[in-house]
């Protein structure tokens, strides 16, 4: 069955590892669009590093940011929909993970920017303006995204510490190699938010075609009707998608897409 939507995450998936959508991988999601099947980025990216790529979006102007928190407009430039987390429920749970694994640092996404721990150390650029302070100082609105990081901690233990402490009250999510949590709003993830665009649409789960590489596209990957791992995915996604298609520095979803739309 030829999909009604195709849903693809960013980096590691659709993106190359030097962080660009290649001219042939731009091509095939316009001739996609143009056949009029949306393509739908859903992506743990906060917003202000989902805009690089919002050229590719189609007509239909519509992404699936942060994990599931937010869904954004691209044409109107404003939030379709958000989920965010009640900073009563993100501060005890950062207090909770903080008494069981000394050493977490935190940074919480709004829609306006971060704000970081002073002890939170980020991997990438912070931006200009980008608030330091105390969790408790940052936390006072509902958030889009909590992360925390350990420095000690590896990531897969982290996480195991994390899923056991938070017990279910927050969704947590890791599509880093580092010991950085995602982490979400009660039932947010990408699937979930994912399936309300597509209720929107009229498009049921198995007319989904899905691709990812990360622990973060799990759900989505078994919502979807049709799901691809990509060949550079995590041993989890690799074991838990139906396909597999060739890895983010070879175009994989396009090819894939290539041969299912213009065999």
């Amino acid at each position: 069955m030829t999909p009604r939507l195709v849903a693809t995450d960013l980096d590691g998936t659709l993106v190359r590892s030097d962080g660009s959508v290649s001219p042939y991988t731009a091509e095939v999601l316009a001739q996609v669009e143009e056949a009029g099947v949306p393509v739908v980025f859903v992506t743990g990216r906060p917003l202000r590093w989902t805009e690089e790529v919002f050229e590719h979006v189609g007509e239909h102007g519509l992404a699936v940011v942060s994990n599931g928190a937010l869904v954004w407009d691209v044409a109107r430039h404003r939030p379709a929909l958000e989920r965010p987390i009640d900073p009563g429920l993100g501060l005890e749970m950062c207090r909770l993970l903080r008494e069981a694994l000394p050493g977490t640092a935190y940074a919480v996404e709004h829609l306006d920017g971060i704000g970081l721990e002073p002890e939170f150390l980020e991997r990438h650029a912070v931006p200009d303006g980008a608030r330091r302070a105390s969790i408790e100082e940052l936390f006072t609105t509902p958030a889009l995204k909590l992360l925390a990081r350990h420095e000690e901690l590896g990531p897969q233990d982290f996480w195991d510490a994390a899923e056991e402490v938070v017990a279910g009250r927050l969704v947590i999510t890791w599509s880093s190699a580092t010991s950085l949590l995602e982490i979400s709003a009660p039932g947010v993830t990408k699937a979930s938010t994912l399936e309300l665009l597509c209720a929107d649409l009229g498009i049921a789960a198995e007319e989904v075609m899905a691709f990812g590489d990360m622990p973060n596209d799990l759900p989505m990957l078994a919502w979807a009707g049709t799901s691809y791992a990509m060949a550079n995915a995590h041993p989890t996604v690799l074991e838990a998608a139906t396909h597999t298609a060739p890895s983010n520095d070879e175009d994989g979803v396009a090819r894939v897409l290539a041969g299912v739309f213009y065999q």
